[in-house]
């Protein structure tokens, strides 16, 4: 090997030599926090159904989850979607779901979905709506 092939010269005691040993040191705890950072801004976000009737243009396109008891529910056969109420004591809101049967009416559901409206009509919502992603079923 002559004395060009690596230059600078390359030695354990160099300066990029310590470089590269501090950048290996960092470089996992650097993945961990932006990881985590990450994971923190996907978290569903629960919210009070009374926020997303006061806010739908905050919430619109955004996933949050809604925990209340299902208090009407409707499908109709051979129609890819199912459609719920939830109220939470602080308002109702309608989940449209594609994942099957829907929950009977009075079970207590968390519900983790998108924020959706058909249209907004003189600064009012309408069709105020969570596209369902998730559904957990709560103990009473």
């Amino acid at each position: 090997m002559g004395e060009w092939d690596t230059y600078p010269p390359y030695t354990p005691h160099s300066p990029y030599r310590l470089l590269e040993v501090v950048m290996i040191r960092r470089l996992p705890i650097a993945a961990l926090v932006v990881t985590a950072a990450l994971m923190a801004g996907c978290a569903a976000r629960g919210v009070r159904i009374a926020e997303l009737k006061d806010q739908p243009t905050k919430f619109d396109d955004k996933t949050v989850s809604v925990t209340g008891t299902v208090t009407s529910s409707w499908g109709i056969p051979l129609v890819p979607f199912q459609m719920y109420n939830v109220d939470d004591g602080t308002g109702s809101i309608t989940v449209v779901s594609r994942s099957g049967r829907t929950p009977a009416k009075g079970t207590r559901v968390r519900v983790k979905g998108k924020v959706g409206e058909l249209a907004m009509f003189g600064g009012r919502s309408i069709g105020l709506h969570i596209q369902e992603e998730d559904r957990d079923y709560r103990d009473r």
